[in-house]
């Protein structure tokens, strides 16, 4: 039986999926460089460790999103739990905090259609821009634009900035904070 207060996860098949996730009551908890460096670790460590192929990631001061594929859908569903202990671990203990709560929910959709899979790998690697807190992606470290921008085929990258993205339906009612690193 589905609970009807929380988003339904159901990671039955392999794929690819987009995850957003947030803080507990938005707070902006990963709010500095060592907090954001410390959850792109733990996301590279649990993406890897549960055989999750990061295709997109942006990281905030209170929440990220992802685009991922996973040959068994339940190791998605691993991934992110372990990615949030870890995590949520990491920044308590950097901050000298004890048992706060860190994240809230998340929310995933698998992406079954070529142009959906496209939109949402632009809207991940361009998210900073939309928060405001860069001009150009690609400056955003904690994300995974010049990485795409570097290493995906010419031809690819020309693609995915060629696709339209004001049409998607994204949860990331999230605001930005500037706290001196820039804004996040």
């Amino acid at each position: 039986m589905d609970w009807p207060h929380a988003p339904i996860h159901r990671f039955d098949d392999s794929g690819v999926y987009f995850i957003t996730a947030g803080t507990h009551q938005k707070q902006h908890i990963f709010r500095s460089t060592a907090a954001l460096d410390l959850l792109q670790s733990a996301l590279f460590a649990q993406a890897a460790h549960n055989r999750c192929s990061l295709q997109a990631w942006a990281l905030f001061a209170n929440h990220y999103h992802l685009v991922l594929a996973a040959n068994v859908g339940a190791d998605v569903q691993q991934m992110i739990h372990w990615f949030h202990i870890t995590s949520a671990k990491a920044v308590n203990e950097h901050d000298g905090v004890r048992g706060r709560r860190v994240w809230f929910q998340y929310r995933d959709t698998q992406l079954t259609f070529e142009r959906s899979w496209l939109a949402r790998l632009r809207y991940t690697h361009e998210n900073a821009v939309h928060h405001g807190l860069v001009h150009n992606a690609t400056h955003y470290r904690w994300c995974s634009a010049s990485w795409f921008a570097n290493y995906a085929r010419p031809s690819f990258v020309k693609t995915v900035q060629s696709i339209k993205i004001d049409a998607i339906k994204v949860y990331d009612d999230y605001k930005t904070i500037d706290d001196g690193f820039g804004v996040r």
